[in-house]
């Protein structure tokens, strides 16, 4: 287990990857391949950013997580339009971002 401190540090780093995957996504020109990449990652993230709000005593936040998780799930698989996913990306750019603020660990916390 890592210790809290280090811990802080994967949440943000994971979401910047995410919002870096999920821009990429809106280039056009990209092989289907990236997409199905993308899915596993969103789908993953989610589960993670899904995980520390539970952490964190966030319940609504984990509810709000597990869209993600459900819509970029590369099991079942959603068949959507390229302008539908572009719109759907965007505001998942906006939900890890919002997240980013809502679930960051509490500095009156940490000693």
């Amino acid at each position: 287990m890592m210790p809290p401190s280090s811990s802080g540090h994967v949440f943000p780093l994971a979401q910047a990857f995410a919002i870096c995957m999920l821009l990429w996504a809106l280039v056009p020109s990209n092989p289907y391949g990236y997409y199905t990449v993308l899915r596993f990652a969103i789908c993953g993230i989610s589960i993670y950013l899904a995980f520390r709000a539970h952490e964190r005593g966030k319940p609504a936040w984990i509810w709000i997580l597990a869209a993600p998780a459900i819509v970029y799930n590369p099991l079942i698989q959603v068949y959507l339009t390229r302008e539908i996913w572009s719109v759907i990306n965007v505001a998942t750019i906006v939900l890890f971002a919002w997240a980013g603020f809502a679930l960051r660990p509490n500095r009156a916390s940490k000693v």
